[in-house]
């Protein structure tokens, strides 16, 4: 015996699978990472909020954009912006400090309140599956590419996809840059 679907049943059943896939894809509320005293957070603690994700150094030639970030920071956390910070020793030992240490140099320094996270790795064998999300289009849908320097920016939207890169040398503070992460607040 056959069965023949009606074309209205085959759409709405293409329909329901498209939106079962969709909604499965991975997004960044999908991990937990250590702030910088140790304690598990959710990334879906952010849900809604814009969100940029860079990896940081304290001696490194890049480091005054910390001061950058927590002044875009500022400017937008009240229309949902949140700047993440993850420090990475990756590039030449430019963070070679315990999680302690950047937390005092951030503070004393930068005056940086936005949230800073555990010291990571964000290339190579032992990169943080945080960071492998964030450079393998396989799993964020949006392109393939490895972290370049320090200070590389990973731009999120509300909805917890990756949607725009921001190289190392870009900074925040430069018109066109600002304008790229404003048009995904809410």
């Amino acid at each position: 015996m056959k069965t023949i679907f009606s074309r209205t049943t085959f759409l709405t059943l293409a329909l329901m699978l498209s939106t079962l896939f969709v909604t499965a894809q991975k997004t960044v509320y999908d991990f937990t990472v250590e702030d910088i005293n140790g304690k598990k957070v959710s990334l879906s603690t952010y849900k809604g909020k814009t969100l940029l994700i860079v990896n940081v150094a304290s001696k490194c030639g890049l480091t005054p954009q910390y001061a950058d970030l927590q002044a875009l920071y500022e400017k937008y956390k009240d229309k949902g912006l949140v700047v993440l910070g993850f420090p990475a020793n990756n590039f030449m030992g430019q963070e070679p400090g315990s999680n302690s240490d950047i937390s005092k140099f951030c503070k004393d320094e930068y005056k940086v309140t936005f949230p800073m996270f555990s010291k990571i790795s964000v290339q190579g064998d032992n990169i943080h599956p945080l960071y492998k999300y964030l450079t393998t289009k396989k799993e964020n849908g949006y392109a393939d590419g490895q972290v370049k320097w320090n200070f590389q920016k990973f731009l999120i939207s509300p909805d917890g996809k990756l949607v725009d890169v921001i190289t190392p040398r870009e900074k925040v503070k430069d018109a066109e840059i600002e304008q790229r992460i404003k048009k995904h607040f809410k």
